[in-house]
């Protein structure tokens, strides 16, 4: 989302772009440095999960755009904190369209993600495919889904869905694979890989995301779905000795191999989320960055930026993987 702000607000000086974040523990200010003095920024610390300061902020600030990319997103936390995953994304989401349709916006961008499809080996997914999403983040997304489309349904609401691959690059917490397996390394600590390792995710480099979404917000139509997804695809096995190769110089196998931790897998990890993603080519949409050139920008921002957050260290810690779905205390 910062990468989407940081685009809006260089290249829209005539728009005022509302940054709102509740800064979790995932997120941090330094990704907009470039753009905070910016007198077509805005920056509002606020939880979308209060209904009477949404309402407020959408009478007071005008809004006539939403681009909704607010959610708790770590699939391994999930298993954990079921509930406050469902209330954040569910109940949030839930919010934040009841407060738009209210203030009659021109258009609402509600990111979901390839994981409301659940696992697939061999079908590829389109924008019809039936969601079976199988952990309590993807379903939380999926259910947030339904709500929005509700909308849409019931007052024609101009609301556009969009479902998009892994996104990878600079100003991503450290828990999410590419960063935590980057840093880990760079601290002279191995990988630890679910699992077999063996299961395969397709990668989009931040950049590429972001001319999606513009793409979405001048093209997509209401009531759409869109897919945005990459073939470029790699194991998660194959990703950790690409990176080992990249940081460590090596290409021998026993030494690649002396930098993977093999750990318990989480409860449920699906092997592919193969996507169709010819709906946003046709709206002029392809992503551009080579893995090469992506995967080597990250690596050189993660060597000077790791500490940007101040738990970042937290964030590469092992996920308990035992802990049942169900929680019983509220959020």
């Amino acid at each position: 989302a910062s990468h989407v702000v940081v685009s809006l607000v260089k290249n829209y000086p005539n728009y005022l772009i509302i940054n709102l974040d509740k800064l979790d523990y995932c997120a941090s200010l330094k990704n907009l440095e470039t753009v905070s003095g910016k007198e077509n920024y805005k920056f509002i610390q606020g939880d979308i999960c209060e209904p009477d300061f949404i309402k407020q902020l959408f009478e007071t600030e005008k809004i006539d755009i939403v681009l909704h990319f607010a959610a708790q997103t770590h699939v391994d936390l999930s298993f954990w904190h079921a509930l406050e995953f469902t209330y954040v994304n569910v109940y949030g989401t839930n919010v934040l369209v009841a407060a738009a349709h209210e203030a009659n916006v021109e258009k609402f961008v509600y990111v979901s993600t390839d994981e409301v499809y659940g696992g697939s080996t061999d079908e590829e997914f389109d924008e019809s495919s039936p969601k079976r999403p199988t952990n309590p983040y993807a379903s939380s997304k999926a259910a947030a889904e339904c709500f929005v489309q509700s909308y849409w349904e019931r007052y024609q609401f101009p609301a556009v869905i969009t479902r998009s691959s892994n996104v990878y690059g600079p100003h991503q917490y450290p828990e999410k694979v590419i960063p935590k397996f980057i840093s880990l390394l760079q601290q002279n600590r191995k990988c630890c890989i679910h699992g077999s390792g063996l299961q395969r995710r397709n990668f989009l480099y931040a950049t590429d995301v972001v001319e999606a979404f513009l793409t979405v917000l001048k093209e997509g139509k209401p009531g759409e779905i869109y897919n945005i997804g990459t073939n470029f695809e790699m194991s998660i096995a194959q990703l950790a000795k690409e990176l080992i190769h990249l940081i460590k110089k090596t290409s021998s196998e026993s030494e690649m191999e002396h930098w993977m931790d093999y750990v318990k897998d989480r409860p449920t990890n699906d092997l592919r989320y193969p996507m169709n993603s010819e709906k946003m080519h046709n709206l002029g949409w392809r992503p551009k960055v080579p893995w090469k050139e992506g995967i080597m920008k990250t690596i050189e921002w993660y060597r000077e930026n790791f500490h940007n957050w101040k738990n970042s260290e937290k964030a590469l810690e092992p996920f308990p993987v035992t802990e049942p779905f169900a929680q019983l205390s509220s959020p």
